[in-house]
């Protein structure tokens, strides 16, 4: 094979050739710039990147977006789920203290107490009725069974009375044994709280605790009105009482629903509205 003649580099480009490797030779990293000079090197700042977040805050249209209506069959099955809630509740609230009313009145607390008070009920001229009498009889065999060294009557008369209900009923209980040195009346009560607060307020605060006497299905809210004006009440429901059958049942559910509201509202405030 032939040499061939290799044509020698200008001086022009001779020079720039030179550069280079001087450029090459005199490169130093920044690591080696710092070991040699102590200089610290200057970056240069950048302004970060916007990220997608940052894209997406720019890309969201300010235009306030408002919540889609709910439809006007939604707005009713909500009113008729929450109506049928309260239906619920409702119910089995009667329900509970219509169990209270009954139980109450089938249960007999009898004990030692400081008095026994009973409740008043019809009286004819000075008779009591045969609801009335039923309730002292039974309140004559506790006296006996020496449970309460006080017996409290109540109730007041109706317009045209000769006799209130107290005065008859310890009338009924003298004849029966009692003492009229025991037997304290209390002749003004028209409702079943009334005579109760009046009651708390005849006697002084060493009577704390009484056993209530009156119909099992009034039984209840006697004990809980004695326990609102300040006594600690027990209940002994007359055994021979003469509301039976359907008139007691009626009686209990009125009672239920009286329990059941003034639980709530205060048995005071009842009597109120009720009187």
């Amino acid at each position: 094979m032939a040499d061939r003649e290799f044509p020698l580099p200008s001086d022009e480009q001779a020079a720039r050739d030179r550069e280079l490797i001087e450029a090459v030779e005199s490169h130093e990293s920044v690591g080696e710039r710092y070991a040699r000079t102590g200089e610290v090197p200057v970056t240069e700042h950048r302004e970060p990147s916007m990220g997608p977040s940052a894209n997406a805050a720019l890309l969201r249209d300010p235009t306030p977006v408002k919540p889609l209506p709910m439809p006007p069959q939604r707005v009713g099955r909500r009113i008729l789920q929450a109506g049928l809630v309260l239906l619920l509740i409702a119910v089995g609230y009667s329900l509970v203290s219509f169990w209270q009313v009954w139980s109450t009145g089938r249960s007999d607390e009898a004990r030692a107490v400081d008095a026994i008070v009973v409740m008043g009920a019809a009286q004819y001229d000075g008779r009591p009725s045969p609801q009335l009498a039923a309730r002292l009889d039974h309140a004559v065999d506790l006296w006996n069974d020496g449970l309460a060294p006080v017996v409290i009557v109540t109730g007041g008369n109706q317009e045209g009375d000769r006799f209130t209900e107290a005065s008859t009923s310890a009338a009924y209980l003298v004849e029966r044994g009692v003492p009229s040195s025991a037997i304290v009346q209390e002749d003004a009560g028209s409702t079943t709280h009334d005579s109760l607060d009046r009651a708390r307020a005849l006697v002084d605060e060493s009577i704390e605790t009484v056993l209530i006497v009156t119909d099992p299905y009034h039984a209840l809210r006697s004990k809980l009105t004695a326990e609102e004006v300040g006594f600690t009440a027990y209940v002994s429901p007359a055994p021979n009482s003469v509301v039976v059958g359907g008139t007691e049942l009626r009686r209990e559910l009125a009672e239920a629903a009286g329990v059941a509201v003034g639980r709530i509202i205060g048995f005071e405030r009842l009597s109120g509205l009720t009187d």
